[in-house]
């Protein structure tokens, strides 16, 4: 396996060589023998960007376009919005593909891995490479499934704009929140596409309203919808006032006319247009000064002698400045709207040079990505993004400089600048100029080779996709010895057992999957504790006294406090030593042996013999700090997860009545067009397998998303049964 593979974004820096901006590693796509310089076999591709059949036309054109002429963007979306079909609609009209895939067909381009085909959905995230009237494109297909938005958020941080996608149907969904939180994080300029316009209940101006109330986003109405459901046949250009029609009798889509609205042929909807441009402009004016000025000093009478090129280079600006989100609407399935999405993302979306980056960084050997091939490329300039390979020791989140002289240098940069605090300590040459919030997992279970013979050909296999994943924990039972996985989700675990087996060859054996819980304690407690003990002609003797409470503030790491009594000089030599013997007693807490969080721990006081090594201070108030833990009142928690089901309303009743049996705790109810919304929180112990049981009481009809919500305590009866549980008791 191509276990080093990584993506990288170039910096808009005028710069010698080849420099990064930042690394997201986050794909093992391929074996050695598909980096192929042309395209594999199993799938009609058209040429690749500037590329005759197998010979370059112009590598200066492939590798180096324009800045300004370049664009990376991401599809993001809640799970089954048609992210993976747009795509594929995409890279058929800009001549990537000869023929159309289809996520049911599993045929598409970006979904390549085994499980994605099976299941119809997209778990890692897939990059292309194509180009459209004169543009490249540099495309991101993300996952939408909440068990892998890790990918979203390492790949956001690569891209320079982004297409939202929603289902018309259902406007902003549950994981529709999360990708736009995190789009929000990185300062990603975004456009709208809403999708599925052919649906049936689809609503134009539900899935608008839907926007501004939930995501708190101003929409800019760049089109109007020709029909809906049924009905949908077309478009209307608002800023051009123009009908975009596709023909009927083409089955793939590229066939369709562009027609001026006029008053003979279009009363109503030239009425409907002229108002919703007229809007737009008043919208837009509200939000670029520039433009308002344009506006008031020459076109403040007519409206309608305003230039479609001054209105679109205004809307630009403010999708720039994020201060409103332009909309658009079609069906990727029906191959409607398709083009005049991509013509959006080429005119409203930023180039690299408009999005700031402040650092530099070098690599080497270079790819072209498209999604599970490669063309080797000789050189890269700035706003492009490319793969390198070759990087065995690095994870999502390093950044890769040319030498420790560059990150120092980096480094006291950033601190002039005031871009970051860095301590002066030893650690100052590790540099990290953007990092990935991994999320802590909520899932686990033991995972065992088939013989023991092949438990370093397993220890491989998850140390290569830890490095690949990073939401993937893997840990060893102390007590059993068994390998454990921990992961974000039922479908991750899955998944990642899978792929074991497929890509490694190996037969694994899961055992049940099990809760990640946490623990904390109630009151507070102190216990003091003493290590004595001589190896060989030296003494180690250390004797500690430590306080153990609980604080209000959620902290999953242990507050660490240190009394006045104890002197700068100890605490100098020994610091490091006190923290980590806490860190390390609070892994494994008295009930469960899961960690304890929200309490902190004071030192009270600390005696060390002469010549004592740290190692044993570590061990001895490591000791102290798990035997108070043991002598407080303690509390058990629980995942507490988020849950929206959508569900028709002939369903509603069953639905409910189930979530009550899983301690569920309803919010709300909404109407989303025919379906009910249910909104509330439930445990994840009571979730488990949930999907199933959903179909049963639905008939498959209903959907619903999850998301780690908290940690909340656990009542004192459900507790003692799970304990018993535990224990082996019941």
């Amino acid at each position: 396996m191509l276990s080093n593979l990584r993506i990288f974004a170039v910096s808009h820096q005028t710069i010698p060589s080849v420099h990064v901006n930042n690394i997201c590693c986050y794909k093992v796509r391929a074996s050695l023998k598909r980096l192929k310089p042309h395209v594999p076999l199993g799938r009609n591709y058209s040429s690749l960007p500037g590329l005759i059949g197998n010979d370059i036309k112009s590598l200066h054109s492939i590798i180096n376009p324009p800045i300004a002429k370049i664009r990376n963007i991401g599809i993001m979306a809640h799970i089954d919005a048609g992210k993976t079909t747009t795509t594929e609609r995409i890279l058929y009209y800009s001549g990537y593909t000869r023929s159309l895939g289809d996520v049911d067909d599993g045929d598409t381009v970006t979904d390549f891995m085994a499980q994605e085909r099976e299941r119809g959905i997209t778990i890692q995230s897939a990059a292309v490479t194509f180009d459209w009237k004169g543009y490249r494109v540099n495309l991101i297909d993300t996952p939408g499934h909440v068990d892998f938005t890790l990918e979203v958020e390492r790949c956001l941080r690569v891209l320079d704009g982004a297409v939202a996608i929603f289902d018309a149907s259902a406007g902003v969904e549950a994981q529709t929140l999360t990708v736009w939180r995190q789009a929000d994080k990185h300062n990603i300029p975004r456009i709208c596409f809403l999708n599925k316009m052919d649906k049936t209940g689809a609503s134009f101006k539900y899935a608008v309203e839907s926007i501004r109330e939930k995501l708190k986003a101003k929409p800019l109405l760049l089109q109007l919808p020709i029909g809906e459901a049924k009905t949908f046949k077309g478009v209307v250009d608002v800023v051009t006032k123009e009908k975009l029609l596709w023909n009927s009798d083409s089955n793939d889509g590229k066939d369709f006319e562009r027609k001026p609205l006029l008053e003979m042929s279009d009363p109503e909807l030239l009425k409907e247009t002229t108002e919703a441009r007229n809007a737009l402009i008043e919208q837009v004016a509200d939000l670029d000064d520039e433009f308002a000025d344009l506006v008031l000093e020459e076109f403040s009478e007519n409206f309608d002698l305003l230039p479609a090129e001054k209105l679109q280079t205004a809307i630009h600006r403010v999708t720039l400045a994020q201060t409103a989100v332009p909309v658009l609407c079609g069906s990727a399935l029906k191959n409607k709207g398709i083009q005049p999405l991509l013509d959006a993302v080429t005119m409203y979306l930023p180039s690299p040079e408009e999005h700031n980056y402040e650092f530099l960084e070098r690599i080497s050997r270079l790819l072209l990505p498209f999604a599970d091939q490669h063309v080797e490329i000789p050189l890269l300039t700035a706003g492009n993004i490319a793969l390198t390979v070759g990087l065995k020791h690095t994870a999502t989140g390093d950044t890769i400089v040319s030498s420790k002289s560059s990150a120092l240098a980096a480094a006291r940069r950033a601190e002039r600048e005031g871009e970051k605090k860095h301590k002066h300590n030893n650690e100052a040459e590790r540099v990290l100029l953007a990092g990935v919030e991994i999320p802590e997992p909520v899932f686990f279970c033991t995972i065992e080779p088939p013989s023991v013979s092949k438990q370093p050909d397993l220890e491989h296999a998850l140390k290569c996709l830890q490095r690949e994943d990073p939401s993937l924990k893997v840990r060893l039972d102390p007590d059993s010895g068994q390998t454990v996985l921990c992961g974000m989700g039922e479908l991750h675990i899955e998944i990642i057992h899978d792929r074991i087996k497929r890509e490694y060859g190996l037969e694994t054996y899961l055992g049940p999957l099990q809760v990640a819980y946490r623990e904390t304690i109630l009151n507070s407690v102190r216990a003091t504790d003493t290590l004595d003990r001589t190896l060989g002609d030296k003494r180690h003797l250390v004797t500690v006294e430590v306080e153990a409470r609980p604080i209000e503030t959620s902290s999953v790491t242990p507050v660490i406090e240190y009394a006045e009594s104890i002197s700068e000089g100890l605490l100098k030599v020994s610091q490091e030593a006190i923290k980590s013997g806490i860190h390390s007693a609070c892994l494994q807490g008295p009930l469960l042996g899961s960690p304890v969080q929200d309490v902190a721990i004071t030192l009270h006081s600390l005696t060390i013999h002469p010549g004592t090594s740290t190692t044993m201070i570590s061990a001895c108030v490591s000791r102290c700090v798990q035997k108070a833990l043991k002598k407080a009142d303690k509390q058990v928690l629980e995942p507490l997860m988020s849950l929206e089901v959508t569900v028709a309303r002939d369903y509603l009743s069953p639905v409910l009545a189930d979530l009550a049996q899983r301690r569920g705790n309803i919010q709300e109810i909404q109407t989303r067009q025919d379906n009910k919304v249910v909104i509330g929180f439930v445990p994840l112990a009571d979730i488990m397998g949930y999907s199933t049981v959903l179909r049963t009481l639905t008939s498959g009809s209903a959907t619903f998303a999850l998301e780690l919500s908290t940690y909340q305590a656990m009542n004192s009866q459900d507790q003692n049964t799970l304990l018993n549980r535990r224990s082996g008791l019941t």
